[in-house]
């Protein structure tokens, strides 16, 4: 084989995978994905996409070999085939938000109006996490907290939040946290938070970021 041939062809093959991954929905899903498994109807009504466009891209996304299927019964469920798929996403991600000043300004004046501008660095939660004065709150579905967590996490999913105020101490400090940079409900658990005059921060990062970095991980088996 000629050099230039297998130039061509070793560049078509990695261009055709990431081609699968340039199209927003489709990182969004990856995205999603880091969390876990998940069956199609979950990732269409996260994605607020029907479930004949949901199945399209991840359709795409298994023809390039980023996800897998397991099905079950009537249900199929996808997840990502291999822990550096996530990697390349959060690789990118950082990119982004580094690099593109558009993209700093969009997440800054979206936090901004939820009270969640200054954000807990994973660093800083790391040196915090053994005071008594600090609650880490799970604020992702009971699914995916079930799924994997912080040690020590409570689970309160964003939409049972505001119920479960008159039960959290005013004197503690929280830090909620989600599924990454843009997942907005640690946002809104720091905007319903502060709202009711508590000490609460989002942290940056998410739950996939913990433990890409190695650190300990909690699960709830059935």
């Amino acid at each position: 084989m000629e050099k230039r041939i297998f130039k061509d062809k070793a560049y078509s093959m990695l261009a055709t995978m990431i081609k699968a991954m340039a199209n927003s929905h489709r990182l969004e899903i990856v995205d999603l994905l880091g969390q876990g498994e998940k069956a199609v109807e979950e990732i269409a009504n996260e994605t607020s996409m029907s479930i004949a466009n949901t199945s399209q891209h991840l359709q795409v996304l298994k023809a390039a070999n980023l996800v897998e299927i397991r099905r079950e019964g009537n249900f199929i469920y996808y997840k990502l085939g291999h822990e550096e798929i996530y990697q390349s996403w959060q690789m990118l991600r950082e990119l982004g938000l580094k690099h593109m000043a558009e993209m700093e300004k969009l997440v800054n004046d979206f936090r901004e109006k939820r009270n969640s501008l200054e954000a807990l660095k994973m660093d800083d939660l790391l040196k915090r996490i053994k005071s008594k004065n600090v609650v880490i709150l799970d604020v992702r579905p009971e699914t995916e907290f079930k799924n994997g967590h912080i040690p020590g996490a409570i689970n309160i999913p964003v939409e049972g939040l505001a119920t479960r105020l008159k039960k959290l101490p005013k004197n503690k400090e929280y830090v909620a946290y989600c599924r990454g940079p843009f997942c907005v409900f640690a946002d809104e658990a720091v905007q319903i938070l502060t709202q009711k005059g508590f000490n609460a921060k989002r942290l940056g990062e998410g739950f996939p970021d913990w433990k890409m970095k190695g650190l300990p991980v909690e699960i709830i088996e059935e």
